[in-house]
């Protein structure tokens, strides 16, 4: 790290240097983290954290007056993007089309991180194809009455499920008090039959798990369980991505665990000062995840059957999706009622 004139600093990256701004910007008042602070959590996870970046549209989350003040998400790759950053198109539900960052080395992280970016949000998708997702992301979301355990139980229960139909997963925690379980599969579906296998997989876990779990899109609906909530796999919908900071008050982060901690983890045990010891005694404990690439033929099977035999057919899309062909009703339950 070298001086950069009145108030920056110059980091070395991998060879290539990025200059940061206002060090000394306070970005996590409860804790005193700063802008350097944040900086230098992502170099010493840099290889984790790219593994989950590397080649995928990239939005990022800003926050230029740190987590207590106002943030906006950054689709499209802003002004003065370095020649050496890379960009893919990608098209969103509305039929527009943005041109978002896709990091191809660890700079990339850093020079993100120098406008604010605290949380990284990539596609599951890679640049050389954006309609074919390359990642089956699962997330359960604790309701109020539920917490991380819960997620966690559910999550192990979800592990049996794919094991079942050929499929591995990699957990991760949320940085609040979800869980997110990743599996690689081939670039072969589309985004709708890559959100039809989440949706097919939520209604088994429901099933084999009623007084825990849920598949339902209404809130009203879903009571004390864990939702496990099929529309991250939608087009434009994505997840914090693998050693993304959280703006959470405690600055925790979005850490990937081994199946044999998930149990006895806590989302608040991984924060910025305890990853990166962590991360320099075991390194990415998702990093072979990038030898994998699963199909999802069994459970797109399973997916036909509970539609012939039962007639589960779509479920409603995010609000700001345009009406899919064979999506049921959008209107919530009570007040399809009081019609």
């Amino acid at each position: 790290m070298a001086g950069a004139g009145a108030g920056a600093v110059e980091l070395d990256v991998a060879g290539r240097t990025v200059r940061l701004s206002h060090p000394d910007k306070t970005y996590y008042p409860e804790r005193g983290f700063t802008k350097l602070d944040v900086a230098q959590y992502y170099l010493a996870v840099a290889d984790g954290v790219l593994r989950g970046l590397r080649d995928r549209p990239t939005t990022m989350q800003r926050f230029p007056d740190g987590v207590e003040g106002e943030f906006f998400y950054q689709k499209r790759a802003p002004k003065g993007l370095p020649d050496w950053l890379p960009t893919a198109r990608i098209a969103f539900p509305s039929g527009r089309f943005a041109d978002e960052m896709c990091p191809t080395e660890p700079a990339a992280v850093l020079w993100a991180a120098n406008l604010g970016c605290l949380t990284f949000h990539p596609w599951p998708v890679r640049r050389g194809d954006t309609e074919h997702p390359d990642e089956l992301r699962i997330d359960l979301d604790p309701q109020p009455g539920t917490d991380f355990a819960d997620a966690a139980r559910v999550a192990h229960l979800l592990r049996e499920l794919l094991a079942e139909h050929g499929l591995r997963g990699w957990p991760k925690t949320s940085g609040g008090r979800g869980v997110h379980v990743y599996v690689p599969i081939q670039p072969r579906w589309t985004f709708t039959e890559v959100r039809r296998a989440a949706i097919t997989l939520a209604r088994a876990l429901e099933r084999r798990m009623p007084e825990l779990v849920t598949s339902a899109w209404w809130k009203e609906e879903r009571g004390a369980k864990v939702f496990v909530d099929y529309n991250q796999m939608a087009r434009d919908r994505t997840i914090a991505s693998a050693y993304s900071l959280r703006a959470r008050p405690r600055a925790t982060v979005s850490t990937p665990l081994r199946w044999d901690e998930l149990s006895d983890a806590a989302p608040e045990d991984f924060d910025l000062r305890t990853v990166p010891p962590r991360f320099a005694e075991l390194g990415d404990v998702h990093a072979d995840m990038t030898d994998h690439a699963f199909g999802l033929e069994s459970v797109l099977e399973l997916a036909d059957r509970q539609e012939a035999d039962e007639g589960l057919g779509d479920m409603p899309y995010p609000p700001d999706h345009p009406k899919m062909p064979g999506e049921p009703s959008r209107v919530q339950p009570s007040r399809a009622r009081k019609r």
